[in-house]
C-alpha cells in the first residue's frame, strides 16, 4: 500500500462518510450541498487510486463523473430555485 492508497482512504473516512450525512439530512438545499461534496470527493478519491494503483482508467471515469456532477448540481439547483 502507497502514500496515495491511503490518502484515497483517508479523504473517504474524513469528508465521504460526512458528505454523506450532510446529503441525507437537512432541508434540499443542505442534501444538494452534501451531494456536491460527496461527488467531489469521489472524484478526488478516484484520481488518488489511479495514481496509487497505476490505472489510466480511473482518470477517465473521474472526468467523466466530474463533468456529469457539475452538469447535475446545475439541473437540481434550477429546480431548486424554481420551488423556492
Amino acid at each position: 500500500m502507497n502514500i496515495w492508497l491511503i490518502g484515497a482512504t483517508v479523504l473517504c473516512v474524513t469528508v465521504f462518510l460526512p458528505g454523506l450525512v450532510a446529503a441525507s439530512r437537512g432541508d434540499s438545499m443542505e442534501r444538494l450541498m452534501g451531494l456536491q461534496l460527496v461527488t467531489s470527493t469521489t472524484v478526488a478519491v478516484l484520481v488518488l487510486i489511479a495514481h496509487g494503483l497505476g490505472r489510466a482508467v480511473y482518470l477517465d471515469t473521474a472526468l467523466v463523473l466530474a463533468v456529469l456532477s457539475l452538469a447535475g448540481g446545475l439541473v437540481f439547483a434550477r429546480f431548486l430555485g424554481k420551488s423556492l
